[in-house]
């Protein structure tokens, strides 16, 4: 069999281990059922796992039988959506176990006692910093409505009754999405299997491992697990921390390390899996999480509510987002909103029903009930969206991203076209998150940075979120390392969209894109002088991305390298590949096709070829330009350096009228700076001098060339905060403007 041993984290380097052995066993399908504990910081509860054979469905590493049951074809289109009813199971048909009372001993396995080079099947989960008590083998023929599928004996397994009806389970069509997640809360509550001997469970650094004794191939271990645990203080998926208003609250982090510290899971991409979840928390706090319905709490534990969400979307467990604090709701919603709402997304036969249209969307994607194939969903530029926030944020929530969110979903529809998913929640998280935002499924976090000063910030890093609904979520990296195809079509497709949200005229947006363009140079620039080169190529693995192990384990290259969080090169470079390739068919024709490609690509996991090849195929005269997929990944993907179009690019964008128009602005500043006697009246009083108005990017633009003059005078820092009002601009501007402390210490001999 595959040793484990060849997959432990080598300390030399920094790469992040994915250990769940995807080729062996897929999990197809997540039930959670959770208590968040404040006081304790822990969310706890139980996660029950609904598991097929993978692609090498034998011992590991040995080739063997397949399964006797079937395996749902992955390329199934779904062309319809159920809108029956749920079924209502009858009560107390199901009972479910008591919780652990405490999370000690269990059936864990000392390392001592774990064999790695053992005969047995083991089924290896990813999973950091959890407490695991507990792991169940569930009897699932216990469950009277799910005996009811298993009516084609052909595929009946009498060895294994229970494989059987779960593999019946998960291979339901899409059309029956409603009825099968029924099923699947009624199977997690199942009792476990009567008699049968426990599944043995280990845990080390980076996996959870289980085993049941005498099981020595995938197909014949269990099909439905489920497993008792507490997140740890220590994870690193979770953060636990106040909001602004000093209240508690908790969200996940969106971390190298993603949900593995929240729950034990599958964490390479390809492992796509739909999952539900209830949460129960104290009733005082919302319960925000990525599902397509929007939730309404329901009594729980004296104390508590509950949270009830799903997808239906197969998705790779990383986009997993929960976030549970006292948020408020900014705003009140249009009327049309308030209708479009449902609990569930799908209940209405007449909006939802295809008409004859409907053929030319053909879905590629494994059966789910995907959003382009319903009609409504191709004419609705605004989807349903909610605006959270802590108390002291609500009204710049309310002023600021409530207006904005439907002009940016409107600009994002008019480019790309259907949107992904059926709604957004956007929520201000905590002051000590990472970055300007995060999108995940249904929801988006922000940072409070964004609501500082103009509305160009925000609504710039709106349309880049809400362009990750495409680019990140619906369509997929394949492998983690390729992050630009997530971070630099968001960041190309971010001055798209606000260009539309601003409605600027042709030569206006194209200004601002060239201005937008010679910033992300400038940082691009700082980045590649300043960093070490083998963390500034967009495809570390080369001829190799995308490849795993026999068992699908595998590592993310770099992923845990402390100078990785703060790189931005996976953003620039990417966009900047993306505006170098518009420029060779023209932008208008290269947004075109981005419409096309998401029609085909939509509800898949891609590598770079898939993106380059389709575009050369479909603009074949790029070839007789020398522009192959070789010289792409060559100039482009697979070396540090800085492309050479793009250096020819940035010397026009410097002659651009708006950058010129910034250069003059500049030689009055330094001209003032240099001017007049020290502590003269007419220093003191201030200059004749009619300083320009400028735009956000503009004011960026003029305060890094400031920053690049060797000697400025404090006076000149006084004006430059009174004429462009530095304290009330957004965050980009206020960074900058923090020039007053290097004035202060370099610059004493010029000051007042």
């Amino acid at each position: 069999m595959e040793s484990n041993r060849g997959l432990d984290l080598d300390p030399n380097k920094d790469d992040l281990p994915l250990r769940a052995n995807t080729n062996h066993m897929l999990v197809r399908h997540y039930v959670l059922d959770l208590t968040v504990h404040f006081q304790r910081k822990v969310i706890g509860g139980s996660i029950v796992l609904f598991l097929e054979p993978g692609v090498v469905s034998s011992k590991q590493g040995e080739p063997g039988s397949i399964s006797n049951t079937p395996v749902q074809n992955i390329s199934q289109v779904s062309s319809k959506h159920d809108v029956s009813s749920p079924i209502t199971p009858e009560p107390n048909k199901v009972i479910p176990p008591e919780e652990p009372s405490r999370l000690c001993g269990g059936n864990d396995v000392s390392s001592v006692l774990w064999c790695d080079e053992s005969e047995e099947f083991t089924l290896v989960l990813d999973c950091c910093d959890l407490t695991v008590s507990k792991v169940e083998e569930l009897d699932v023929t216990a469950v009277p409505d799910l005996k009811k599928l298993d009516v084609d004996q052909q595929h009946a397994n009498t060895d294994h009754p229970s494989s059987s009806l779960v593999q019946r389970l998960v291979s339901m069509p899409s059309v029956c999405w409603r009825l099968q997640h029924e099923l699947y809360v009624q199977c997690s509550r199942s009792p476990t299997l009567h008699n049968a001997q426990p599944l043995r469970f280990h845990t080390d650094r980076w996996s959870l491992q289980i085993r049941k004794e005498g099981v020595c191939a995938p197909h014949d271990f269990p099909r439905a697990v489920r497993i008792w645990y507490e997140t740890k203080l220590t994870g690193g998926s979770v953060r636990w921390t106040k909001d602004q208003d000093g209240r508690c609250c908790v969200y996940t982090m969106g971390s190298p390390i993603n949900n593995r510290a929240l729950f034990p899971c599958q964490e390479p991409p390809v492992a796509m899996s739909t999952w539900q979840a209830r949460v129960r928390a104290p009733c005082d706090y919302t319960v925000l999480m990525s599902g397509e319905n929007q939730a309404f709490p329901k009594p729980a534990d004296t104390g508590f509510l509950q949270w009830d969400y799903y997808v239906t979307m197969p998705m790779p467990a990383s986009t997993f987002t929960i976030a549970v604090g006292q948020w408020l709701e900014a705003g009140v919603k249009h009327l049309n909103f308030e209708m479009e709402k449902t609990d569930e997304p799908y209940d209405k036969e007449p909006s939802f029903s295809l008409d004859n249209d409907d053929q030319q969307y053909v879905c590629s994607h494994m059966d789910y009930p995907c959003h382009f194939m319903v009609s409504a969903a191709r004419a609705q530029t605004v989807i349903p969206h909610r605006v959270f926030a802590p108390p002291c944020h609500l009204q710049k929530a309310n002023d600021m991203v409530l207006p904005l969110l439907p002009l940016c979903l409107t600009a994002a529809h008019s480019v790309l076209g259907v949107h992904p998913f059926s709604r957004l929640d956007v929520l201000i998280v905590p002051s000590g998150f990472s970055s300007l935002g995060m999108a995940s499924p249904h929801i988006v976090f922000l940072s409070q940075s964004v609501l500082t000063g103009e509305r160009n910030l925000c609504g710039a890093r709106l349309c880049h979120e809400i362009a990750h609904s495409w680019f990140g979520l619906a369509i997929g990296a394949q492998d983690w390392t390729e992050e630009w195809i997530s971070e630099g079509f968001a960041t190309y497709l971010e001055d798209v969209f606000w260009s539309h949200v601003q409605k600027l005229g042709c030569r206006e947006a194209e200004e601002q894109r060239w201005l937008k363009a010679l910033l992300r140079w400038r940082r691009l620039s700082d980045e590649l002088q300043n960093s070490e080169e083998e963390l500034q190529v967009l495809r570390p693995n080369k001829e190799n991305t995308g490849e795993v192990s026999e068992s699908g384990a595998s590592v993310v290259k770099h992923a845990l390298n402390p100078e990785k969080p703060f790189m931005q090169v996976h953003y620039l470079k990417g966009y900047f590949l993306l505006k170098f390739l518009a420029d060779q068919v023209g932008e208008e024709k290269f947004l075109d096709f981005f419409k096309v490609f998401v029609g085909k690509f939509h509800g898949q996991l891609i590598l770079s070829q898939d993106f380059l090849q389709t575009l050369l195929d479909t603009f074949p005269g790029m070839s007789s330009r020398g522009i192959t997929l070789e010289t792409i990944f060559s100039d482009w993907l697979d070396t540090p350096e800085m492309p050479e179009w793009l250096r020819d690019a940035c010397s026009e964008w410097l002659r651009t009228p708006v950058v010129q128009e910034v250069k003059g602005e500049v030689a009055k500043w330094i001209h003032f700076s240099g001017s007049g006697g020290k502590g003269s009246k007419q220093k003191r009083a201030g200059p004749k001098v009619n300083f320009k108005e400028l735009s956000p990017e503009q004011l960026v633009l003029l305060l890094e060339f400031l920053l690049e003059e060797p000697k400025l005078s404090l006076s000149t820092l006084r004006l430059l905060q009174t004429t462009y009002n530095l304290q009330a601009q957004d965050a980009e501007v206020s960074d900058l403007s923090g020039l007053q402390s290097r004035l202060t210490q370099g610059n004493q001999a010029g000051s007042d």
